[in-house]
């Protein structure tokens, strides 16, 4: 983006916080931060951060990918039916071809680890979505490089509740779920004891045409959801927190075609199903002096991912893969804590995770075997931290934070490929807080984030490239908060990035016939760095109208790369708009009507580091319009309100034959789509 067009836009925002400070309304809940180490607020929080919670039911739908455009300087990647794959500022994977993940972007549920495959974050009863920018070297170690996404459900609550939502709309989109609740008092008289329960059914055709097969649901959702919590006062002084997930997607992945329209002629439509299975017990013990806490939680998720290598049903030209994925996570969190009212707190804690995943990919041409490999992965993490923060007064604080990290690996396949890399790791914060007064204050922070080194898998790929080192990243950040006592918050972050050995994700297509024949590369290109800004506002306009806005300026760039002839010193990298910005109209009458307008823009970026196609910007519109009483909702919503045309994903390569020219090929959008939603409060 040019600087012309940046100054103005900051320049804007910065009037529209100082706006903030005039306006006095309705007081707002203090918005908690479960993260971090230690439970703190927005605004005591030294980091640009991002929490959504009424938005997820206003602006969202069914997925957490209905309103991921609200969060500055956070993209994904699609060529799936939901996203798995994320970047924060400009960092963070594409896709995961080969069965060694190593995520950039941590992506909790309920403390559950499903970093790299984040497919199950459906909205149904999510209390809150928790975006932290910036390497978060202290927090989670190496998934959590660029940052950290973290989802919480709503907390088991003594009182009884139950309520019924339904949805409705085009494309076949239907869905209908349960959330019930109430106590476990028992003879002890504990009566914060309680439990929570959601399921859901969803479904959509999803908005391609395939024609050759004469169907409209080869690109559709099938999703069903099961969540609980459980709390509960286990021994005296105790507390437990337990969760449960059960999320089985099975959707349909047909979204290329050759013409780059959503008219498929794909004569085998892919699929993309994810069934995941969670549970995390979160254990809490008070003391006078120190507290104790204790996270333990496991995941299982398989994973099916298919699809026409073709896009298209000339019998004589006939691709396709499938891959099988079995992903499972054990992770133990152990933390000692100081009383959080002394003036000075700290924290020491140990930290282990296990990952382990096989992947059976095949590929067949006209039916038949011509490419076959089963991989076994497992990666053993073993990490100790500490946290210390002093409040030199009741204006200055320091908050310094270090961990260190060993990732040992294994990896074999049928190919004869084993290796077995190790490395040890280490990073930090520190931050000097400063409280200009009750509302408001500022920090200054430095950081330095790590991802683990890996290697690259398969027959063709040369010994001299199998393997990648660690990645570092340096970041400092200045930043200022703000939030009033009625209704108005204001937040500004600007920082700076420094990547070194940074891994850069590139594929070769060896046969120009063959649409699989491509070898997926890491390569640690000498130096990178990231800069911008990110912030967000919000304000009353009047009694009843609430005026909502967020910004992301970026600027992710190679300082030195070279791939072959292509020197890239100075390009962008992947998926890094240079341009995120979004406003929302919230009007809420006493009387029980309501709406909400949400409007996104966002810059074009590059597809890919492996070649210069990049995706043009894109605007995007929703809408929700309703009534709701005390016991019940009803609202009507549109998607892409003015009917946009955008691409998600691209990909540059021959697949047309006899000639096999290179061509981009995008997966489109969806347009349009209107919806009703009604729920119902019964208890």
């Amino acid at each position: 983006m040019h600087r012309s067009r940046a100054i103005p836009l900051l320049l804007s925002f910065v009037c529209i916080g100082h706006a903030v400070a005039a306006v006095s309304a309705d007081e707002l809940q203090e918005i908690v931060i479960t993260a971090s180490l230690r439970p703190v607020s927005r605004l005591e929080t030294a980091a640009s951060s991002t929490v959504l919670g009424d938005e997820l039911r206003v602006a969202g739908v069914q997925h957490l990918q209905d309103v991921l455009p609200l969060v500055p300087n956070l993209n994904w990647a699609s060529g799936s039916s939901r996203p798995r794959y994320f970047q924060l500022r400009g960092i963070g994977e594409t896709d995961q071809w080969q069965g060694a993940p190593n995520p950039s972007v941590g992506f909790l549920i309920d403390g559950m680890d499903f970093s790299g495959v984040g497919m199950p974050a459906t909205l149904l009863d999510v209390a809150q979505v928790e975006v932290l920018r910036g390497p978060q070297g202290t927090t989670l170690g190496a998934n959590a490089l660029a940052g950290l996404i973290n989802v919480a459900t709503r907390a088991a609550e003594p009182t009884s509740s139950l309520s019924l939502q339904f949805e409705g709309g085009g494309a076949g989109t239907y869905g209908a779920g349960l959330v019930a609740g109430g106590g476990l008092a028992d003879a002890s008289g504990d009566d914060e004891s309680a439990w929570r329960v959601v399921a859901q059914k969803f479904r959509s055709d999803g908005f391609r045409r395939n024609a050759w097969l004469n169907r409209d649901d080869t690109d559709g959702l099938d999703e069903r959801t099961l969540r609980a919590r459980l709390r509960a006062a286990p021994a005296a002084g105790w507390k437990a927190d337990v969760s449960l997930l059960w999320v089985d997607q099975d959707n349909g992945f047909d979204a290329f075609s050759i013409d780059n329209s959503r008219v498929t002629q794909s004569d085998q439509p892919g699929r993309d199903a994810q069934r995941s299975r969670g549970a995390s017990i979160a254990l809490d013990r008070q003391g006078d002096v120190v507290d104790l806490r204790s996270v333990s939680a496991v995941t299982d998720a398989e994973i099916v991912y298919a699809f026409d290598g073709d896009w298209g049903h000339d019998p004589g030209y006939d691709f396709t893969s499938r891959f099988l994925r079995r992903h499972r996570t054990m992770s133990q969190d152990l933390r000692v804590l100081s009383s959080a009212d002394a003036r000075t707190s700290w924290l020491a804690g140990v930290y282990a995770l296990r990952v382990t995943e096989t992947n059976d990919q095949l590929d067949l041409y006209g039916g038949e075997v011509y490419r076959a490999l089963v991989s076994r992965y497992r990666a053993d993490t073993l990490a100790l931290y500490s946290d210390l923060r002093f409040a030199f007064d009741t204006k200055w604080a320091l908050h310094v934070g270090a961990r260190v990290e060993h990732r040992s690996t294994r990896y074999d396949d049928t190919d004869g490929t084993r290796v077995a890399p190790a490395d040890t790791m280490s990073g930090g914060n520190a931050s000097l807080e400063y409280v200009v007064d009750a509302r408001s204050r500022g920090y200054l922070s430095i950081s330095r984030g790590y991802k683990g080194g890996g290697f690259n898998i398969g027959a063709a790929v040369p010994a001299s490239r199998r393997r990648f080192d660690p990645e570092l990243l340096d970041a400092i950040e200045l930043g200022y908060k703000f939030r009033d006592a009625a209704a108005s918050r204001a937040e500004l972050a600007v920082f700076y990035m420094r990547r070194s050995r940074q891994q850069v994700g590139t594929s070769v297509q060896v046969d120009p016939g063959d649409p699989l024949s491509f070898i997926y590369l890491t390569d640690n290109a000498a130096r990178g760095e990231n800069y911008g800004l990110e912030g967000s506002a919000s304000w009353r306009v009047g009694r009843d109208l609430t005026l909502g806005a967020s910004l992301g300026v970026l600027r992710a760039r190679f300082l030195e790369y070279r791939v072959g002839a292509r020197d890239l010193a100075g390009r962008a990298t992947a998926h890094a708009p240079e341009l995120q910005a979004a406003i929302n109209l919230d009007y809420r009458h006493p009387r029980g009507w309501f709406a909400r307008v949400d409007a996104q823009q966002q810059a074009g970026f590059y597809y890919s580091d492996s070649h210069d196609q990049r995706a043009p910007a894109r605007m995007l519109m929703n809408m929700r319009v309703g009534y709701e009483r005390r016991d019940w909702q009803a609202s009507l919503w549109v998607r892409n309100l003015l009917d946009r045309v955008s691409a998600q994903r691209g990909f540059y390569f021959g697949n047309e034959p006899p000639d096999f020219p290179d061509k981009l090929y995008v997966q489109q959008a969806d347009p349009r789509q209107i919806g009703v939603s009604i729920r119902m409060e019964l208890q």
